[in-house]
């Protein structure tokens, strides 16, 4: 797809992967409006946490609001962009774990806002954004038509969210592509395993390892991520979802080996209690983006982490 002048709306425009879909759709010359949640600090000066001030500059329009708000509908349903990317969420699985209640409504309501608004605004596609965590655990790579078991509030409210998404398709006949990334990682990502080991061990602090260390993981670099998304919305919306992953797993144990290994870290790796609802094994199998689109991923574990820590080096007082 030519983006070169494409108009494009954006939620979560101001987070880890939508901040680096933003700057990849500016690069290619699309009209981008990024939504992002309203504080009354950005609100004024106009900075945030992942988009810099060169992307801001360079947006069509920004749009500060509470997607899970009643007033994002008729916010959202003004717009007039051609491929909307939802992915806008609560995201941080610890948090559903203290509290619930309040990752669930974000989500969900937010999905719903958004999907209500691109009924009144009708645009030509609609990407919206799932996880990888609906699935739970299996014991073989995961397919899209693999049963979902979510194992935490988090993951149940994300099978709520796709779900809905594939009613309003079904109902509304709401131009739908559902999109499932597994672990993603990369520059400007601060709270999951990947970053959380990178920064221990470039400080030289402890690694915590929760339970065995034989959990697992498909570990996705984030420009393959993004790449992933771009080639999607060329398909036809027809309600279809579609799992990100490499194909291949990493147990956690022997990431945070590697991990120390690659920063030349003399951190030591220490064994803590599992965590609730943690899920096994994650292994994407990719087989149906791949056929669609010959999406390849780019980066190996190993050249992903280099760029990770290069970035984080640079930002290490700042994380």
């Amino acid at each position: 797809m030519n983006w070169r002048d494409r108009t494009v709306l954006v939620t979560g425009a101001d987070g880890f992967i939508g901040s680096h879909l933003v700057d990849e759709l500016l690069s290619r010359g699309a009209c981008v409006q990024a939504v992002v949640r309203r504080t009354s600090r950005s609100q004024v000066t106009r900075r945030f946490h992942n988009l810099s001030p060169q992307a801001v500059a360079s947006l069509q329009s920004l749009i500060q609001t509470d997607l899970a708000a009643p007033s994002a509908v008729a916010t959202l349903g003004a717009v007039q962009a051609d491929t909307w990317f939802h992915l806008a969420a609560d995201a941080y699985v610890p948090a559903s774990l203290t509290q619930p209640t309040s990752v669930i409504q974000t989500n969900i309501s937010s999905t719903v806002n958004v999907l209500e608004a691109a009924r009144l605004a009708g645009p030509r596609h609609v990407l919206l954004t799932s996880s990888s965590e609906i699935y739970g655990s299996h014991d073989t790579a995961i397919t899209e038509k693999y049963p979902l078991r979510p194992a935490t509030p988090y993951a149940a409210s994300k099978v709520a969210c796709d779900r809905i998404s594939w009613s309003y398709r079904n109902t509304f006949d709401v131009p739908l592509t559902i999109v499932r990334p597994f672990n993603c990682y990369g520059p400007r990502h601060v709270y999951d395993v990947v970053p959380i080991f990178l920064v221990k061990a470039l400080r030289g602090e402890p690694l915590l390892v929760n339970g065995t260390g034989s959990q697992t993981r498909d570990l996705t670099y984030v420009q393959d991520t993004v790449d992933a998304f771009l080639r999607l919305a060329e398909l036809a919306p027809v309600g279809d979802a579609y799992n990100i992953g490499t194909g291949t797993d990493h147990d956690i144990l022997s990431l945070a080996h590697l991990i120390l290994r690659m920063t030349a870290s003399k951190s030591e790796i220490r064994m803590a209690p599992a965590r609730p609802g943690e899920v096994d094994m994650l292994r994407a199998d990719a087989t149906k983006l791949r056929r669609a689109t010959g999406w390849a991923p780019q980066y190996s574990l190993e050249s992903g982490l280099e760029e990770n820590t290069v970035w984080l080096r640079e930002h290490l007082e700042r994380v």
